[in-house]
């Protein structure tokens, strides 16, 4: 069958590039944090949280695209099962770690004289500095993020899968929303606490589980919210492939028949 007419192909294909282009866009953009409250036109909270005072949620801009991340992944187990997963995740790793270490030699050249410096209006930038401000994370955080990356994934893949066999086909909102809880809640404490505790910034304890929590309650927020797209995507899914190929391939996902 030609590649650009198989159906099962082309929908790895398409899940793949949006799973491994949000999970590496994640990655540079949540270099830079912002205040959910005050984007929302509202007052930062204050919370006190494991001894920790003045919280509110000041969060990375990545958390705003691992939620399509971990959407993406139930979908891939859904059709794909555990393997499609595995291999997408270690694909993802695999493309971030490549692009920090392009990124790293991009800070290592030496900015044209022409460029350095450029005025705004808001005076004159250095933008060789901005450039490696921004772009240049360090090693403990890079490695925090992939393990903590790696870990949710695969915890994702291993609760939906437990769900779905108790459950069958019935309770799409539990198998997807439960398996992200879980798996988002360690990929909430890892990455800060390889980052920032074991790593050379030597975080309080207490400072990790507070601003883990933060993000982890905005995670859990946003799996809730987005259950509605679940259902969308499987309609649309299942109204491509057809009743017939997309329950072959929901079976075989399961390991219950071979394609």
């Amino acid at each position: 069958m030609n590649f650009f007419t198989n159906k099962k192909t082309l929908l790895f294909l398409i899940l793949g590039s949006f799973f491994v282009t949000n999970a590496l866009i994640a990655e540079f953009i949540g270099v830079k944090l912002f205040s959910l409250e005050e984007s929302l036109g509202i007052t930062p909270f204050d919370m006190k949280i494991f001894g920790q005072s003045g919280l509110s949620f000041n969060l990375t801009a990545g958390v705003l695209l691992w939620p399509v991340v971990f959407i993406i992944t139930d979908i891939i187990n859904e059709y794909f099962g555990r393997r499609g997963v595995r291999l997408l995740s270690f694909l993802a790793a695999g493309l971030i770690a490549y692009a920090f270490f392009a990124v790293t030699l991009s800070i290592r050249l030496p900015g044209a004289d022409f460029w350095i410096l450029r005025d705004t209006a808001d005076g004159q930038i250095n933008m060789d500095h901005a450039y490696n401000a921004i772009f240049g994370q360090g090693a403990w955080i890079i490695i925090g993020s992939l393990i903590a990356f790696l870990l949710g994934q695969f915890l994702d893949a291993f609760v939906f899968y437990k769900v779905k066999k108790i459950t069958g086909d019935k309770h799409i909102w539990l198998r997807a929303t439960g398996s992200t809880v879980i798996s988002q809640f360690i990929d909430s404490f890892v990455v800060l606490l390889i980052a920032f505790y074991l790593g050379p910034a030597h975080w309080a304890f207490g400072l990790v589980l507070a601003i883990g929590l933060v993000n982890y309650m905005f995670k859990l927020s946003a799996a809730i919210i987005l259950t509605p797209v679940i259902y969308l995507l499987h309609y649309l899914i299942d109204s491509y492939l057809g009743t017939e190929l997309a329950l072959k391939m929901k079976l075989a996902a399961m390991g219950e028949k071979e394609n």
